[in-house]
């Protein structure tokens, strides 16, 4: 079956779920709305056309300058058509989306990554916390309006015997920068260049 048969199976058997369905570079991708999210995957899963049995991963994306800033990405592939397809689906800080742990096991670590990394919500997951930061980290460092240094710096102080958390600090200069391009050449003389200005 070829990606445009497969597109327009996957259409009709999902009526009124799929907003918009693009191939790309061999690809195809879905995009539905959040709370469709369980019911296209669960049908992906086990029409007999598409097989796709194999979440292979659930990854954010985040636009910073939308009103729905995050989109959800669902990978999965279907080993017996050897075909990938792409589901995603948009959301915002404060609406979940529905977790698909039921669907395939493999997304539980997924969408608390999700959350942990972004700060998307899961409703109906079954542990939504923190997987790869501490519990005590504060924001979601793959936000763009993420600072790039973080909140906090953490070291291990031989005097207290523990990891010890304290605000960031920046020595002056390393915020000066020359934004001069290295290709334009410098209008001053650089370090170590003096004999060749001569």
């Amino acid at each position: 079956m070829t990606l445009e048969e497969l597109s327009s199976h996957i259409d009709a058997k999902l009526e009124g779920a799929i907003q918009r369905r693009d191939i790309a570079r061999g690809e195809l991708t879905l995009v539905v709305e959040r709370q469709d999210i369980v019911r296209v995957l669960t049908e992906l899963r086990d029409d007999s056309q598409c097989l796709f049995q194999v979440l292979m991963d659930i990854c954010g994306v985040d636009y910073p300058e939308r009103a729905q800033r995050f989109d959800v990405v669902y990978h999965l592939l279907s080993p017996r058509r050897n075909q990938r397809i792409r589901v995603k689906c948009e959301t915002d800080e404060d609406n979940p989306v529905p977790s698909v742990v039921d669907v395939f096991p493999a997304a539980n670590w997924f969408e608390r990554e999700a959350y942990d990394m972004y700060g998307i919500l899961f409703s109906g997951h079954p542990d939504l916390r923190r997987i790869l930061t501490d519990y005590g980290f504060q924001g979601y460092p793959l936000r763009k309006d993420f600072p790039l240094t973080g909140y906090v710096e953490v070291r291990y102080d031989d005097a207290q015997k523990r990891v010890v958390y304290e605000p960031v600090k920046l020595t002056q200069e390393f915020r000066s920068f020359d934004f001069m391009s290295p290709w334009e050449g410098a209008d001053y003389v650089l370090p170590g260049d003096e004999k060749a200005k001569g």
